[in-house]
């Protein structure tokens, strides 16, 4: 009989480990993550593109850090682009996510006639 209460308490304390460990796993945060667009500008941009991407970034929960006219200043490697764009996300998941978007999609038409995309790439960080 003392074998059994022995092996009913080893069983529920396996099973309340094995479910703490799997709820531990769960709750660790996802990573932020930044995308960056290097881009040629190809001609005039229609003024109302730029509110758009911002609207449409800010509803995917991305947050645009304000680079348009700033210094890009090569290193090392080749020559830096002309502009960069860059965006702060919650995880790598919502940047892909944006970029496979409806919202993303709609507004190639006027990204196109205005500015051509050499790379574009998602870097998650550590915190």
């Amino acid at each position: 009989m003392k074998t059994n209460y022995k092996l009913a308490i080893a069983l529920v304390a396996g099973a309340a480990i094995g479910g703490a460990a799997t709820q531990g796993l769960h709750a660790q945060p996802k990573l932020k993550a930044y995308s960056v667009g290097e881009l040629e500008v190809t001609g005039t941009m229609d003024p109302s593109y730029l509110p758009a991407v911002r609207k449409a970034i800010e509803e995917a929960n991305g947050h645009a850090i304000r680079t348009l006219n700033g210094r890009v200043v090569s290193i090392e490697g080749p020559p830096a682009p002309k502009n960069v764009a860059i965006i702060k996300w919650d995880s790598v998941d919502d940047a892909v996510a944006f970029y496979k978007s409806k919202a993303w999609t709609d507004l190639a038409p006027p990204r196109d006639k205005s500015q051509k995309t050499i790379r574009r790439y998602v870097v998650e960080v550590e915190k």
